[in-house]
This record gives structure tokens, sequence and C-alpha cells, in this order.
């Protein structure tokens, strides 16, 4: 038998190697509304008080909220990484040394932990760490660990209600008849040579 926390330890893995999906996705929200306390705030299981609000910050930069739509906070996305973290130490390693990286960096940048820092510096440090062309020694871990963040974060977002939502899926609606368009019918001929 599969059990739960089966299900969110293999959703870790997955994550961390970039294959999570949807289902798994719903999922580890899941297990994050029933561990939530029915008042007050979620209590981070992997990540002490300074990550948490580092992961949180990070999140809300990466997911923005908007005026169309919610962002990763509503979505839940520091708890789903907090719960996959905290089933794989792992990636608890991969999020704890990131965090600290992200600290050191803007310490040494900017005279503060990230968090403490201006909203344009902290920006400007993902701006460095956002793209590969900027790899060097010094920025190579940061880039790392941004790249697999931000996949996370987005994965958790858009496996979220909020970020359904967002992307406006309906659900499953019955139809009285399929029908498969024929552009894609010729293009399925098309490449399958008959």
């Amino acid at each position: 038998m599969i059990t739960r926390r089966d299900i969110i330890r293999n959703t870790a893995i997955a994550a961390a190697a970039g294959a999570s999906t949807a289902a798994s996705g719903q999922h580890v929200h899941q297990a994050v509304a029933d561990e939530k306390p029915a008042r007050g705030p979620y209590t981070p299981k992997a990540f002490n008080t300074q990550e948490w609000q580092t992961l949180r910050r990070l999140c809300d930069l990466i997911v923005p909220a908007d005026e169309t739509s919610k962002g990763a906070l509503d979505g839940g996305a520091p708890e789903y990484i907090d719960l996959l973290s905290a089933n794989n130490p792992d990636l608890a390693i991969v999020y704890t040394g990131g965090l600290a990286w992200l600290d050191n960096a803007s310490r040494h940048r900017f005279g503060a932990a990230f968090i403490a820092a201006k909203p344009d510096q902290q920006t400007a440090l993902l701006d460095l760490i956002a793209y590969k062309k900027n790899d060097s020694p010094e920025l190579g871990p940061g880039i790392r660990f941004f790249e697999l963040a931000r996949k996370m974060m987005v994965d958790a977002y858009y496996t979220s209600a909020a970020g359904i939502q967002a992307l406006g899926y309906m659900g499953n609606v019955a139809v009285s008849k399929f029908e498969i368009p024929r552009e894609a019918i010729d293009y399925a001929l098309k490449r399958s040579g008959l």
C-alpha cells in the first residue's frame, strides 16, 4: 500500500529531478492542507525562521500576485516546498544551502541579508542569477539554485487551486460529441508517414 508519505517523498524526488506532475503536486497541496492548523499560520517543518522568510519572499518575487491572479504565496508554494523538503533530506540541503547563498550574496553586495535588503536590491540579485549567461565561480551556485527553485515554485503554484484558476482551467466537462480538429489529424498523418 502506498502511503501519503510515499507520495510526498516521491514527488520531492521527482520535483528535484524536474519531473513532477500536476497530480502529484495536488497530493502535496492536499497534504499541506491536512497538516495546516485550523487557525493560525503554517508552521514550517524543514526551515528555520530566517530561511522560511527568505523562501516566502523568493516565492513572491518569482510568481507575484497581480491584478488578474493570485501569486505563489496564495497558491501555497512555500508550504509545498517546505513539506517536500521535510520529507527529502537531499532537497532540504539544496534549499537551505541555496537560501544561505542568497543571504551571503546579499550581505556581500548590499550589507544586509536577502530578506532585509531593499526590494530593488533583491530583484537586482535575482536578475544576476536568473540567467545562465552570467555563470561564474561567484554566481554559479546561485544560478543553479535559482533554476531549481523557480521550477519548483512555478510547479507548486500551477498545481494549486489559485494557479489552476489563473490558467482558466474549468475541469472536465461533458460533451455530446468529441471531435478531433482536422488540423490535428492532418498533422498526425503527415508526421506518421501514412
